[in-house]
């Protein structure tokens, strides 16, 4: 009989519903099919629920019943989904606080992947240069590919996705296939080359691809 392991999904998003919280479900579900050799349990935890206790934590140094239930599981969890909306070029305040909180060897050598959301592409790189960054100071083992989700990308059309929604869910599904092999410790795929089949001069002219 298989073991059931868990990954703890945690957002930190502040509204309801959240967009943040579906990026990190999203990312839930395909991790799950990219382990689908193994029993995988996604655990979600929306940071917003524990925020008083989360401050509470902060100013006594005291984790209330609540919270240190979400730290417990956190300790025994397999690996870890990050996700946090990007303010002024920033992870959430809420977020940080969290993190704060975490004992700083908790989370040594477990598997993490990022996520972000933003209201434009142009915060992307937050993910870089500040959520990345954080997790290495933590010593965790972060995924190579992390998934920022704009606004734009959540569009849907009558009858499916628009093109930003299909580029949307291919990182995503990259991002988990690159995961689960951080959590098995098996080899990373190779990364598509995007001129093994080139689009003809030609064909980039007629349809104005280049501007």
């Amino acid at each position: 009989m298989k073991s059931t392991e868990t990954i703890m999904a945690i957002s930190a998003g502040l509204s309801q519903p959240s967009s943040t919280r579906l990026l990190a479900d999203r990312l839930g579900a395909a991790t799950q099919r990219a382990l689908s050799d193994r029993t995988v349990r996604i655990e979600s935890v929306e940071l917003r629920e524990y925020a008083h206790e989360i401050t509470d934590h902060l100013l006594t140094g005291f984790a209330g019943p609540n919270l240190k239930a979400v730290l417990d599981e956190l300790a025994e969890a397999t690996a870890l989904i990050a996700v946090t909306p990007i303010f002024s070029a920033s992870y959430s305040g809420l977020f940080k606080s969290f993190f704060d909180i975490v004992d700083p060897d908790l989370l040594v050598g477990k598997p993490v992947l990022l996520g972000a959301t933003g209201g434009t592409a142009r915060h992307s790189l937050a993910l870089e240069y500040t959520v990345r960054p954080l997790f290495s100071y933590l010593r965790t083992r972060p995924a190579p590919t992390a998934v920022f989700a704009a606004t734009d990308d959540w569009g849907q059309v009558r009858g499916g996705g628009t093109g930003s929604d299909r580029h949307l869910t291919q990182r995503i599904e990259r991002a988990a296939v690159e995961f689960a092999a951080v959590i098995t410790g098996t080899r990373l795929p190779a990364a598509d080359d995007p001129f093994e089949d080139p689009v003809p001069f030609e064909q980039l002219l007629g349809r104005g691809d280049l501007g």
